[in-house]
């Protein structure tokens, strides 16, 4: 579990996964602190109430894929890697859950959904744009791409690959990571009977934050489109995104037009999404980035 600067859920969230701990022989937490300095010791001390399972670590490295690879490192080659977010709760047979799923089906890594909850009454208007709805698959089904907020990764098949720390303070290092995971032929699982639920805080559930959010992933989809492929032939990766950008941008502005005109929340909020991932595309194949984790 990565943390950084967020002391006021992290108690928790140890004492959650210490739970998980007994459920599985010999697994222990790791918590990665991502701050420059180690702020998150003493709360994770304090969880731990002794704990020899709980490990803490403090990784000043700026950026969260420097986090993700020393908790790999930390691990070793042997190991079997589960990440999970310091503000996210499992479900109450997670970890075995997906440790069973990998066993069944031999794969580099197993994904699980990620299910948001809202702190408080949600924005009608959010609701109908489905901002924090993500898609959810049958288990067994292969994916290519996979988010490290409910990730399993077997070592032993993921090797000498790393977060690329070019993507550290932007976003995006787990899908260039997965990606290319799944190119170098390891099959990534998803496994749906292995939730982990994600607690949106108030000053999350915005309608300026998802909008900003939108915009972001179009972003980070376009830089990543554009990263992986090779020198020689990004500049037409960059027209692809750009079309593909061009495409959400005018399907996402005729459906909010609809929207107003009808009256329709649905279509309105949709169709926003829709055009600010668009806008966030053709930012990002040409180069113009959001650093969603700058500090």
């Amino acid at each position: 579990m990565l943390t950084y600067r967020r002391p006021e859920g992290l108690a928790e969230a140890v004492s959650m996964l210490r739970v998980q701990l007994d459920l599985v022989p010999d697994a222990r937490l790791l918590v990665v602190d991502n701050d420059e300095q180690p702020s998150a010791a003493s709360t994770v001390a304090e969880a731990a109430a002794g704990d020899v399972r709980v490990v803490y670590v403090h990784e000043p490295t700026p950026g969260i894929a420097a986090a993700r690879n020393r908790a790999l490192t930390e691990a070793g080659p042997d190991a079997v890697v589960v990440f999970i977010d310091d503000d996210e709760q499992p479900s109450e047979t997670w970890l075995p859950t997906l440790l069973a799923c990998r066993e069944e089906t031999s794969a580099a890594a197993v994904v699980g959904p990620v299910v948001s909850h809202v702190d408080g009454t949600l924005d009608p208007w959010i609701e109908a744009g489905g901002f924090f709805r993500r898609l959810r698959h049958p288990t067994g089904t292969v994916v290519t791409t996979a988010a490290t907020n409910n990730l399993l990764l077997d070592m032993a098949q993921v090797g000498a690959l790393r977060f690329d720390l070019g993507f550290g303070l932007s976003g995006g290092s787990d899908t260039v990571f997965t990606r290319t995971l799944s190119a170098a032929g390891g099959r990534i699982v998803w496994c749906d009977e292995a939730p982990v639920y994600d607690l949106v805080p108030a000053d999350r559930a915005t309608r300026e934050w998802v909008r900003a959010r939108a915009s972001r992933i179009g972003n980070s989809d376009s830089r990543v489109q554009v990263y992986l492929t090779p020198a020689g032939r990004r500049p037409i990766a960059r027209l692809r995104a750009t079309a593909r950008g061009l495409v959400r941008l005018l399907g996402g502005s005729a459906r909010l037009a609809i929207g107003r005109l009808i009256g329709s929340q649905t279509h309105h909020a949709r169709g926003t999404r829709t055009y600010l991932r668009g806008l966030g595309m053709l930012r990002g194949a040409w180069g113009s980035y959001v650093t969603e984790y700058a500090r």
